[in-house]
């Protein structure tokens, strides 16, 4: 069908409209990546999705149309997909990119993309890159070359996707998020068989989950963490959503510090510049709080790609990786 014919389809009004299924909303979006749909219908349809909800269904096939015009991934998968698309005014530093160091240092090869809006300076993702020692990719093969080297990569949306960002920038057209917004959370580019995910509202972590289950993801974790970002508060209890071998779950690890914070940028207490990044894990800086937040993110994604049977034994496995990266830079420096 056209796209007129979906968007009449959802706004029919309260008792006779309807949401889209799977297979409608692949071809919706590829009318739209092709450009082919006139712009006040994809702008029509992506504002009824958002009043009515968008389902896991819609996500699914608007991710599968995405996915099929991304070039080919030649590369081995890595073992995490991490997409980080927060834009958040209100966050501090990055700090979930040393945990993304520190599992791919350990082995678990990592794609870090995204693309991030509405930040202050210190928030910002691309300025922390060279701080948290992480390259970044030109595209999706460069990724998998500087992944072959490295370990890990970030690849920003407008190098791998610049029509989808393209919709991503309609909120500013439009004045609210759309599903894009979380369908670029699910397009894993990689083909990883892992992701982690952080969202901003709470009703989007089982939304979330159930779309990744419907496009055969084996293991996820989708958690309300800093400002959107998948970057876990050790000083809460945090509800997640996930699929753990092919099966949707629910957990709620427990905090891991005492203190508590209104804000999870209120807890650490080093500088706001990236420059903290590096001392942090370099060991030139200590701060508990910027330290378990490092830690207890990348133990849920130890959990979440299968390599720790409970919460409590990866965040040991976590931490035990930390104590060996400050082993190692002080080996590095005698």
């Amino acid at each position: 069908m056209s796209l007129r014919e979906y968007v009449r389809a959802m706004g029919r009004g309260p008792s006779r409209g309807r949401s889209l299924s799977a297979a409608e909303a692949e071809d919706a979006m590829a009318q739209i990546l092709a450009g082919t749909a006139a712009p006040e219908a994809v702008g029509a349809l992506l504002m009824l999705m958002r009043y009515r909800g968008e389902t896991p269904e819609e996500l699914a096939g608007f991710t599968l149309a995405l996915r099929a015009t991304l070039p080919d991934w030649s590369s081995p998968a890595p073992a995490l997909d991490w997409p980080s698309f927060a834009a958040g005014r209100t966050r501090g530093l990055p700090w979930f990119l040393l945990s993304a160091r520190l599992l791919a240092e350990a082995g678990h090869p990592v794609l870090l993309h995204g693309w991030n809006s509405h930040q202050g300076v210190a928030a910002s993702v691309t300025g922390a890159l060279a701080h948290a020692g992480i390259r970044q990719a030109k595209s999706l093969c460069d990724a998998g070359q500087i992944i072959a080297d490295t370990g890990i990569a970030y690849l920003s949306l407008a190098d791998y996707a610049p029509r989808a960002l393209e919709l991503l920038q309609l909120r500013d057209v439009l004045g609210l998020r759309s599903a894009v917004n979380t369908v670029l959370r699910l397009v894993n580019p990689a083909g990883a068989p892992a992701s982690v995910q952080g969202v901003f509202h709470p009703p989007y972590l089982a939304l979330q989950s159930e779309a990744a289950l419907l496009l055969g993801l084996q293991g996820s974790c989708v958690i309300k963490g800093g400002g959107g970002e998948f970057e876990r508060n050790p000083a809460k209890s945090l509800p997640l959503s996930g699929i753990c071998a092919g099966a949707l779950r629910e957990g709620m690890p427990p905090a891991l510090l005492s203190e508590t914070h209104a804000r999870l940028a209120d807890g650490p207490q080093l500088s706001t510049s990236p420059d903290a990044l590096a001392a942090l894990w370099s060991g030139d800086a200590e701060d508990s709080f910027a330290e378990a937040i490092v830690t207890g993110t990348a133990a849920l994604a130890l959990l979440t790609m299968g390599r720790a049977a409970s919460p409590a034994e990866a965040d040991a496995q976590a931490q035990a990786l930390w104590a060996a990266r400050a082993l190692a830079t002080e080996r590095t420096a005698l």
